[in-house]
């Protein structure tokens, strides 16, 4: 089943997804130093929320973070006082995007992305929404345990390029654009939503996805979907689909 978006065709029976699966065990992905997701049948007086366990429904309880356990996309909101929520600032979910590939570079005693990087893989293309995946990219970024291992953040320039291109959705296969300590300076949140100006309410980031080799670099339309919550951030499932002739 084809559809028409701006002039291009894409097939909407062929998804890429490059969202993370959310596990209720320590398998899942993880960061920022919190417990492992859990999904539970809820429990109450006499009832157990299992089939198993003699009920007629399944009826779990879920307990997660959408920071750290999985794909998720954020808004501004997440760094300032005032309250914005994903919901509100996310009110349009096709894009035509950019999927990139780059090997973190060694800057001080870390691995980054420089702009410099960024530039060489975007070249003159103007895009709304570039994707990020980090070379080594192997299915160990679906179970990896980020805390307190720094890993791959990007440069505070690379993000102002992005926006002077731009560039207002923002996708990388990191548990943050930034350092994970960096007591809080947050650089490439706040370049990105330009913080201290204007804020871009309708500019994302998304963090945590995962996307397979099988997946080329090049031009794609982005279906960017997230879970209706009141919130700074929600689990999200972003899905490519190639543009066609």
């Amino acid at each position: 089943m084809k559809a028409k978006i701006n002039n291009y065709y894409i097939n909407l029976s062929k998804p890429l997804d490059i969202s993370m699966p959310l596990r209720g065990n320590a398998a899942n992905v993880n960061a920022w130093y919190v417990s492992h997701p859990t999904i539970t049948p809820h429990k109450e007086e006499e009832f157990i929320g299992a089939v198993a366990a003699g009920a007629s429904i399944n009826f779990n309880d879920i307990c997660f973070n959408p920071h750290a356990h999985g794909t998720h996309t954020e808004c501004v909101g997440h760094i300032t006082e005032e309250l914005y929520s994903i919901n509100k600032c996310l009110n349009q979910f096709f894009f035509k995007a950019e999927l990139i590939t780059i090997a973190p570079e060694k800057y001080q005693d870390d691995f980054v992305l420089s702009k410099k990087q960024l530039k060489y893989a975007l070249g003159n293309k103007k895009r709304e929404a570039v994707i990020i995946r980090t070379l080594p990219n192997t299915r160990s970024k679906l179970t990896r345990q980020y805390s307190h291992s720094n890993p791959t953040y990007m440069l505070e320039e690379a993000a102002k390029f992005l926006v002077s291109q731009g560039v207002n959705h923002l996708l990388i296969d990191l548990p943050s654009v930034d350092k994970e300590k960096d007591s809080g300076a947050l650089l490439c949140h706040k370049a990105f939503w330009n913080y201290d100006k204007k804020l871009r309410k309708n500019a994302t980031i998304t963090e945590l996805i995962y996307v397979p080799n099988s997946i080329k670099d090049g031009t794609y339309f982005l279906n960017l979907q997230v879970a209706p919550f009141e919130n700074d951030a929600s689990p999200s499932r972003p899905v490519l689909y190639k543009i066609e002739d």
